[in-house]
This record gives structure tokens, sequence and C-alpha cells, in this order.
């Protein structure tokens, strides 16, 4: 499956009406705030949740914070793929993840945390305050205390249940994802499956309407029908989609220029990447890198 197809399937599952009662049912219960997310996703995925913890909250307001969140987001998906891993960011709150599994494929994660699993102190908190003043970030010490301190406390064996709660349902998702890929394959025509993975095979190359075509042992014609009706969008669109996606996930690496991700990625010439990726992500991809880094 590749990752067009998993993140269809996620968003497939979000709308669907037994994970929009589950996320209901286990915040009420727990207080805590869950999220379902793509193996592969650029935003933090309890951002502006009825249960978001009121640190996690303002800290999000900084991009110097919030790409420090993505960063531990990032470690702790990586780290989840083999079965659920908690981490900590550097406030000491935990995040879980719990991977969703199709076949041997990891398609997503539910998530959960913004918690404490031990009672915060005075010397912690006085902690966090060093490493927002070494980044350079104004701040509201005592708004920001109120939040630290409010943040809800998971004692370990309690939270132990709660991620016990988050593999069931897990497994539970898995099972309706076959049952979901099914239909949606039903449902799309077999030449576009393949079109879609040929264009993530050969993104880097020079991909024409006719070439991808070809490949698929159709006409240019009817191709550029069928997958205008079926992505909704038309080929040159969709490639400059999965081509700034692919250089989304390159630019949080500091030591690749952004001219070596542009032609890594497919495109011919820096000017042409900057202007499509500003198109699709309305800035430039060195302001996006800063903003992601905190610069």
């Amino acid at each position: 499956m590749d990752p067009a197809e998993s993140r269809n399937l996620i968003e497939a599952l979000l709308r669907s009406e037994v994970y929009q009662e589950y996320e209901r049912a286990f915040s009420e219960a727990t207080g805590l705030v869950v999220s379902l997310r793509p193996v592969e996703s650029w935003r933090l995925s309890h951002h502006g949740k009825r249960y978001e913890s009121p640190f996690c909250s303002l800290m999000s307001e900084r991009s110097r914070t919030c790409a420090a969140c993505l960063q531990v987001q990032e470690r702790l998906v990586a780290m989840a793929v083999e079965g659920a891993r908690t981490i900590n960011c550097f406030a000491g709150l935990s995040d879980t993840a719990v991977p969703i599994r199709l076949g041997n494929q990891v398609i997503g994660f539910l998530q959960t945390g913004q918690v404490f699993r031990k009672r915060p102190t005075r010397r912690q908190f006085a902690r966090v305050c060093r490493t927002l003043d070494a980044w350079g970030l104004e701040y509201d010490r005592r708004r920001l205390e109120e939040a630290f301190f409010q943040t809800r406390i998971i004692p370990p064996r309690q939270h132990e249940s709660v991620v016990r709660l988050l593999t069931i349902f897990a497994q539970h998702l898995a099972m309706i994802s076959n049952q979901v890929l099914l239909q949606q394959r039903n449902a799309e025509p077999p030449v576009i499956t393949r079109a879609k993975e040929y264009i993530l095979e050969h993104m880097a190359e020079d991909l024409s309407l006719s070439r991808v075509a070809k490949a698929v042992n159709t006409s240019t014609f009817y191709f550029c029908k069928v997958f205008k009706k079926y992505t909704g969008i038309n080929f040159t669109d969709y490639l400059s989609r999965v081509r700034i996606e692919k250089a989304k996930n390159l630019l949080l690496n500091p030591n690749l220029r952004v001219s070596e991700i542009a032609f890594e990625v497919g495109f011919q010439s820096l000017t042409h990447f900057n202007r499509v990726f500003k198109k699709i992500l309305g800035q430039s991809p060195t302001q996006y890198r800063a903003q992601l880094l905190g610069r």
C-alpha cells in the first residue's frame, strides 16, 4: 500500500461513526485527548482539541516550541512502529502512540498524552523556563506556571490501562480498515492504483502524463480523463503534491540544501520548486523549514 492510499484510509476512518464515537467516549471517560493520525503528519496531533493540555496549547503558539513538539512526535511514531510506546517532551509531559496495522504494514497511529505520570515540581518548572529562555522566547511566566501545574497527572498504573484501551481499539480499527480498503480499491480502477504507485516510485524523474499512461498500458487521452475523475485533480497538480509531500519530509534535515531537495523530488529548477511549494503551502520552503525548526 502506498502512502497516499494509507492517508486516504486514515481519513476514511476519521470520518467513520465508530471512530468518532470512540474518541468522544474515551475523552469523556478519561479526560484525555486522543487523535488518529497517518504515519506521516506535519502538524501537532492534538492541537485545537477539546481536551488539549493548556500548557501544550500555550507552547504551540510559538514556532520554536511547536517545532520541538513536532520533533518529539516524529520520534514517538518512529519508536511505536513495533508496538505502543511513550515518550517525554522537554517539559516532562508524556505522549503515547499505538500503531494500527493492516497486515504487516503500519497505516497510522492512535495517539494520546499531554500528561504527567508523576506530580510536577517547582524545580522541574524552573528547568522549563530556563529552556525557553535559552531559546530566546518571551512568555508570561505566571500564565505558563498556571497552565503547567493544571496539566493532568495520570499515575503509571492508570496510564497502563489507558494504553491497553488504545491497543484494543487499534486492533478494532485494523479490522475496519481492511473493509474500508476493499471498498476503496473496488471503487478505484486498477489503472489509477498502478499509476499512483508508479508516480511514487519515479517522482524524482522527468515524469509526463504520456509516460505514466504508457506505463499503465492505456492511452494518454483515456488516462487523463480517468485520473482526474478518481483523484479530483489533474495529473500535473497530483504530481506536484506528491513531490511537495516528499520535500516537506526532507526539509526536516537541516543538512540538506533547499536546492538539493528540489532536484531530489523531481523539480528541474529551484525557481519552479519554490513557486509550486508556495502555491500549495502558502509559504516558501525556506520559511517552512524555519518555522519547523524554530529558526
